[in-house]
């Protein structure tokens, strides 16, 4: 691993033009370190904002898709980034350098479902969050060595400088502690969506999340800040359990218990009125659908192998198996109702985020893997 020093501020020379170098984590196969070095980024076009980034979350998405990614093609992941605007493109005129911003996911704006506000749905999604480069196909990073793959969900935040779409950036009070924060652009939006959004438990309603990582841990506060008076958490962890405890859970269920299923139906008084799995794992979602009280419904939000569910369960229960994709939430109203529930002191996120140094993050993503980091969060130093 090659780490050079911290990119300067960027300064527009005499003919108006932005030369940013940026210090970034570039990943360029699933099972090897992340390379840390300087990189050419591109100038913000008209729509677009150049972001000094202090903080970024390191969530899931990032290592499927280091998964998923060509070997050897190399990509600049992070997509839950927070920081302070530099400069902002001629057509942007509600931003303005020295805002505070948290960057979430890219959308296109002007297709059915993002003009009728749900830009998660975005018919352009895949092209404006993973295809390497800004919609119109064009890069945002350059190496010594060529084009580097960017733009991921429209900002490449493993870097000390990114480049940002109006559309997916969210100006916040510049006093809050963005090193909370920053996990709001995706894996919190996820959770607590996913329950607020689509969920909606009622207060007499029997919730159960399926993985207590961050996303999780975000089911489990919005649960109880909607008033959820039973709120189950399974997983493996000990740790992870006691934290969910802390932050809303009623009850904790060990998901390597080999009779999950029959202790949840116990604690539920005969299933799951609401259950929401993180895991991906087929098993375990087939096991969420089959805790499902009559009616109940399961979403699930995690990206993984196809999954075979029981019809006849399904059918005899008039049961409904559901996906969304970050919360069926609009960043630019949602995270803002984050952002105040974060204040009020209904989202804990000192309980589960644990900061590490940015050129830490190879340990960063092991304490994710190992559980001992619920939500891992990259710090920038001066």
């Amino acid at each position: 691993m090659r780490c050079s020093a911290s990119a300067a501020r960027p300064a527009p020379p005499e003919d108006g033009t932005i030369n940013v170098k940026t210090l970034a984590a570039i990943s360029t196969h699933a099972e090897k370190p992340f390379v840390i070095e300087e990189l050419d980024l591109d100038e913000p076009r008209p729509d677009e904002l150049l972001v000094r980034v202090d903080a970024v979350g390191l969530c899931h998405t990032d290592l499927a898709v280091r998964g998923m990614w060509p070997e050897g093609v190399p990509i600049v992941l992070g997509h839950e980034g927070a920081g302070v605007v530099e400069a902002v493109g001629a057509a942007v005129t509600d931003v303005r350098p020295g805002d505070a911003v948290l960057l979430s996911f890219a959308s296109c704006g002007v297709c059915e479902p993002c003009g009728a506000g749900a830009p998660a749905y975005c018919t352009r999604f895949q092209e404006a969050n993973v295809s390497g480069g800004r919609l119109d196909g064009s890069p945002t990073l350059s190496g010594s060595r060529g084009p580097v793959s960017g733009a991921f969900f429209g900002q490449s935040t493993f870097a000390r400088y990114a480049l940002s779409s109006r559309r997916n950036a969210v100006v916040i009070d510049p006093d809050l502690d963005r090193t909370h924060l920053a996990a709001f652009g995706c894996g919190i939006q996820t959770g607590a969506g996913a329950v607020v959004n689509v969920l909606q438990p009622a207060p007499d309603s029997r919730l159960v999340v399926f993985g207590l990582g961050g996303v999780g841990m975000a089911a489990v506060m919005a649960g109880a800040l909607r008033g959820v008076r039973t709120i189950v958490g399974v997983d493996l962890s000990t740790s992870r359990r006691e934290t969910a405890l802390q932050v809303g859970a009623t009850h904790v269920v060990d998901g390597g218990d080999p009779d999950v299923l029959g202790v949840v139906r116990a604690i539920t008084g005969g299933g799951a009125t609401h259950a929401l799995d993180t895991t991906a794992s087929p098993a375990v979602v087939r096991l969420a659908a089959q805790a499902l009280a009559s009616r109940g419904t399961l979403v699930v939000v995690g990206l993984g192998a196809d999954v075979t569910l029981d019809v006849q369960d399904l059918i005899g229960g008039g049961k409904t198996v559901r996906g969304t994709i970050e919360g069926d939430a609009d960043p630019q109203t949602f995270i803002p109702q984050l952002v105040e529930w974060y204040r009020e002191g209904r989202l804990p996120m000192e309980r589960i985020v644990t900061t590490f140094p940015f050129t830490d993050i190879d340990r960063a993503v092991a304490g994710m893997r190992d559980g001992t980091a619920i939500k891992p969060v990259l710090v920038f130093g001066d």
